[in-house]
């Protein structure tokens, strides 16, 4: 009978559980360098040489009540204004440009493994074989020859019987992984907090 125990102790279980598990730290690895070449390509372009933060330039007018409509010559004047400003329209039409940088318009990837499940089955199974051959031969010759007659025969019988016991060996591996895209790093989300504060309007 075989050993089913030695047999189970030659798995080379760190290919089985270590290999999906390196895989996973190699996935995280490639998700927080894809994050960093997102960064990089996208939020940054070259200007002479040199990486300059990228800009996305909005243009609009922006309405606004007339706070000098109903005003005569005379208050224009004592409130430091030209004469020709406007006294008849309730809202003063202004164009307005803005400066966003395009990193705060953007979801930045940050996607993190979160959990990985591997479910390593070894089935063992042994079998018993038993194989029996039997194998019979004949052979016979008659001559005549004037009036003597030769008669020859002969026969052979061989028995074997072979035994022994295979081992059937079924693995099955399954791993879970579970990813999400995660909050940004705090260093990260600070740098996006201040470029946001340095969105100009004129």
């Amino acid at each position: 009978m075989p050993n089913l125990v030695q047999e189970l102790n030659s798995l080379d279980f760190s290919v089985y559980i270590g290999g999906p598990m390196q895989a996973a730290v190699q996935a995280q690895h490639a998700a927080s360098m894809s994050q960093v070449s997102f960064i990089q390509a996208v939020g940054f372009e070259d200007i002479n040489g040199t990486k300059a933060l990228r800009y996305v330039d909005f243009e609009f007018t922006k309405s606004t009540p007339n706070p000098h409509v109903g005003k005569s010559a005379q208050q224009l004047t004592d409130e430091g204004l030209p004469p020709g400003t406007d006294v008849t329209s309730n809202f003063i039409s202004t164009d307005v440009a803005i400066k966003v940088p395009f990193l705060t318009m953007l979801t930045i990837p940050a996607l993190r493994i979160e959990e990985m499940t591997i479910d390593f089955n070894a089935k063992l199974t042994s079998t018993e074989t038993s194989n029996v051959s039997s194998e019979f031969a004949a052979s016979a010759e008659l001559g005549i020859n004037y009036k003597i007659v030769n008669f020859k025969a002969s026969a052979s019988y061989k028995r074997s019987s072979t035994r022994g016991v295979s081992v059937e060996k079924t693995y099955n591996l399954g791993v879970k992984v579970t990813a999400l895209n995660d909050e940004i790093p705090a260093g990260l989300d600070r740098i996006l907090t201040m470029l946001e504060d340095s969105i100009v309007s004129a």
